[in-house]
């Protein structure tokens, strides 16, 4: 598989993933209008799901700045970043986005904005001071991928519906358990409607891990897009590679970051092991630096 047969086939399976999540955004809307005879709560669904997204698309960059500590530079507060991010903003044909430094010591970076007229890309310290030229333009590369591809849009989208997803779940729940909304009687409709009545209970419990789950696998799918997009910038998938390896070694943890935040950077930054990865929203580093390392450019 070439670089370019690699970032088609994650295209390809993200987009499916998120109209997967959308038919099941909208799934949880109508069970839930279908079990408490409401079908209002289906165009609610809809319409706050809308109004959640457009929200977060204006103010969402500003709320993680604000969270991460991060200060804006200019050219003169570190000239050889500047140049790394302006050469390969050239070869992307990306307009400069602005720069950012968070104080966390351990390497890391991340990219956030509307889009890619108003994206921000931010560094930590630690990614700085740790990482050779090489292996930062590997990073900058990534992260001006995320800008070019607009996962930056597409990622937010999909938080809010995870959040609108366990809100929902959790009002319906308690309707459910404390009376607030009329149940269906499923002797109204025989066998089939006590099936889908336990079906839209079911899903109703269900529906938070289902979609942090969809929110996990379109995160990761971004992410390998990402490192291959990437290498078409710098034709060097070993400074990536080594720049992953790097990060993943480093035992700094990061003391601004929480699960909200934590899959907008590079390598998860909550270092989790063992059955907590199943969680994570990037996939194994390994996998990554495998992946670059067989690509054909």
């Amino acid at each position: 598989m070439t670089i370019y047969t690699h970032a088609e086939s994650n295209i390809r399976k993200t987009w499916i993933l998120v109209f997967l999540f959308f038919v099941f955004i909208i799934g949880l809307g109508w069970m839930a209008s279908y079990v408490f005879q409401n079908q209002a709560i289906l165009v609610y669904a809809v319409v706050f799901s809308l109004v959640m997204n457009i929200t977060s698309f204006w103010y969402s960059d500003k709320l993680v700045l604000a969270m991460t500590k991060a200060r804006s530079i200019e050219k003169k507060d570190n000239p050889e970043l500047y140049r790394i991010v302006e050469n390969l903003c050239i070869t992307a044909g990306l307009p400069l986005p602005r720069i950012y430094i968070t104080p966390e010591l351990q390497p890391n970076a991340f990219a956030t904005g509307r889009n890619k007229e108003h994206a921000i890309i931010a560094v930590t310290q630690g990614l700085l001071e740790k990482l050779d030229r090489q292996e930062l333009e590997g990073v900058i590369s990534h992260e001006l991928s995320h800008i070019g591809n607009k996962d930056m849009m597409l990622m937010t989208m999909v938080v809010v519906l995870v959040g609108f997803a366990s809100i929902l779940s959790d009002m319906l729940m308690r309707s459910m358990l404390f009376g607030g909304i009329k149940r269906r009687d499923s002797r109204d409709n025989g066998q089939l409607g006590a099936i889908l009545a336990l079906a839209g209970v079911v899903l109703m419990i269900l529906s938070p891990l289902i979609a942090m789950l969809i929110q996990m696998a379109i995160s990761r799918k971004r992410e390998f897009l990402a490192d291959a997009s990437g290498v078409l910038l710098t034709r060097y998938p070993e400074g990536l590679a080594r720049a992953l390896a790097k990060i993943a070694a480093d035992p700094t943890p990061m003391k601004r970051v929480s699960t909200s935040t934590a899959h907008l950077y590079i390598s998860n930054p909550l270092r989790g092991k063992g059955l907590s990865s199943v969680f994570l929203t990037h996939p194994p580093i390994e996998q990554r630096i495998k992946a670059l390392r067989e690509m054909e450019i």
